[in-house]
């Protein structure tokens, strides 16, 4: 990639400079590249003269010309070096070296941006997770496409990963046992019994209707049976058919799961109890008020936390952390959850239970992903799973569809908040940025066939002049194609799967004026073929990240 060969020669040139007394021997400071948003500046740039600056002193310009002259660039590749400003350094490409990634893509188009940097290490990635209390909720579903496409941007860089829904149902949780008294009351009120919704139960109509069915199936068979019988019958009915409905909505959102794991195996199995043991073991749990406490504080929390509740029943961090364990000690190299926005208060509790276990916490990582806000038109819809009005996923999907609910769930950075545009996302129109991009590899389709059936598809690329690529737009398609690998490479490593949708827009628009531009099919034979391998290699790579962010790539539109 032309990122880390820049890297690797401006690591060399520091080297050089520092030998030849330019610089101090004490300053090594991280080499960072950036795309400038103006082309008049070049491809890549670096403020690396910049750093060296405020570390040893003196201006950045000149700092800047002193590592240009210990450069030692391959032929070929780069065509301009500048130093700009209080001391930027901008590289431009040369056109053969754009000319090569044509080839390159055309060669292997399915190789093209993938790397090695996991060396094929395990990765187990947790992600969703919504409890078994309702229907997957549209803040929930935000989670799916963003642990999708980061599981597939961390397969293409080399990782073996595990995608994992943890199902939280031990009958012990305060929530799961607030529904079933919830259904309960629904399912007595159905018999004509008075009941009362608990007034912290659950208000949602998808209970009523859950009601309903269960009276539908068992009649009153439950009516006279003792109480906790009754909600233990009620938890594991309300369980399968939530659970179930969970599973529909993650398949027709396109995100599946290699393994489903309930909490309740954790329990049924001794491991909550075995890893609070190992935990007392290692010397961090204390007893006070009948309860057993994590000394949470000694790893960096702000308090210590409860592990076994003073009537015996172990806490949800205790779960937690017995989850964790049961993940390490399934031989995953590294851990990664995604978590919404209401468990912010939970990461560095968790943080300090896996440090309290033995396990390196650089190895378990915890993302949050922020809340999503509905609006039709300039009215927000709005959204309280208690208070009854929930928006489920499933209702999104059948209003927008699953290719649009992706695109605009990955648009922004799981660190911001979202506003989903409902009626923008339905839009067959060039402002709704899923139809942009859509569209752009339609029309490809579209050239590549007509091109078919003129008898002038795509040629083997050893009978194709390249050097014909020479128009300003077809050379700027090429830059933005260039992009590809590295963007795969820092959306990977950063955990930024945004950056897919934001670079298959600009591939798009990139594409969209060399079509206004550039005839494809023209008298000239050699053109017309330079320029048909060119089309050929921008729909696979847009159909590679079409597929990294699970929105699929139609052919006619």
């Amino acid at each position: 990639m032309a990122r880390e060969l820049i890297i690797e020669v401006l690591s060399e040139a520091l080297s050089r400079a520092k030998e030849a007394g330019d610089l101090p021997e004490h300053v090594d400071p991280p080499i960072e590249l950036q795309t400038p948003r103006d082309p008049r500046h070049g491809d890549i740039a670096t403020s690396l003269a910049l750093v060296l600056a405020s570390e040893a002193g003196g201006a950045g310009r000149q700092i800047g010309e002193k590592l240009v002259s210990h450069l030692d660039l391959p032929q070929g590749v780069i065509e301009k070096i500048e130093v700009a400003g209080p001391g930027f350094i901008n590289f431009t490409f040369s056109p053969e070296y754009l000319r090569g990634i044509v080839r390159e893509i055309a060669a292997g188009p399915a190789e093209y941006g993938r790397t090695n940097e996991g060396e094929g290490k395990t990765l187990l990635l947790e992600f969703v997770s919504a409890n078994p209390t309702g229907p997957v909720a549209v803040v929930q579903g935000r989670a799916g496409p963003l642990g999708d496409a980061l599981a597939k941007l961390l397969e293409r860089t080399g990782w073996k990963v595990s995608r994992e829904y943890y199902v939280n149902d031990a009958t012990n949780s305060t929530q799961v046992r607030r529904f079933a008294e919830t259904l309960e009351a629904r399912y007595l009120q159905q018999l004509g019994r008075g009941a009362s919704v608990p007034e912290d139960g659950y208000q949602g109509d998808y209970v009523v209707e859950m009601a309903e069915d269960l009276v539908k199936a068992e009649g009153d068979r439950y009516l006279d049976t003792p109480e906790e019988e009754r909600l233990s019958a009620f938890h594991d009915y309300s369980l399968k058919k939530i659970v179930d409905g969970h599973q529909r909505d993650m398949t027709a959102f396109g995100v599946e799961f290699d393994n489903w794991f309930f909490e309740s195996s954790l329990h049924a199995s001794g491991e909550v109890e075995a890893a609070i043991e190992v935990l007392k073991e290692r010397g961090y749990t204390y007893e006070k008020d009948g309860a057993v406490w994590l000394k949470a504080t000694d790893l960096g929390d702000e308090q210590d936390q409860v592990l076994v509740r003073n009537d015996g029943r172990p806490s949800y961090l205790a779960g937690d952390i017995a989850y964790h364990r049961n993940k390490f000690e399934r031989g995953f190299d590294r851990l990664i959850d995604i978590w919404g926005p209401d468990h912010h208060g939970h990461v560095r509790r968790m943080k300090a239970g896996v440090q309290a276990l033995g396990y390196d916490p650089s190895r378990f990582e915890i993302l949050l992903h922020q809340i999503v806000r509905l609006f039709r038109g300039s009215e927000m819809v709005r959204m309280s799973k208690r208070a009854g009005d929930i928006v489920q996923l499933s209702s999104l999907l059948e209003d927008v569809g699953a290719d649009a609910a992706r695109f605009f769930f990955l648009m922004q950075s799981m660190e911001s908040h979202l506003d989903f545009d409902l009626e923008l996302a339905k839009k067959q129109a060039n402002e709704n940025p899923v139809y942009y991009v859509q569209y752009a590899h339609a029309r490809i389709s579209s050239i590549l066939r007509e091109a078919q059936e003129r008898g002038a598809a795509v040629p083997s690329i050893d009978s194709v002049d390249f050097s014909r690529l020479e128009h300003p737009d077809e050379l700027s398609l090429i830059r933005k194609l260039a992009e590809f690998p590295d963007e795969v490479a820092e959306a990977a490593s950063r955990h930024e799967p945004h950056r897919m949708t934001r670079y298959s827009r600009e591939l798009a628009a990139a594409f969209h004026l060399f079509y206004t531009n550039c005839r494809v099919l023209g008298d000239d034979g050699d053109l017309t073929a330079a320029r048909l391998t060119l089309v050929g290699a921008t729909q696979a790579v847009l159909r590679s990240v079409l597929d990294i962010i699970g929105v699929s790539a139609p052919e006619t539109m």
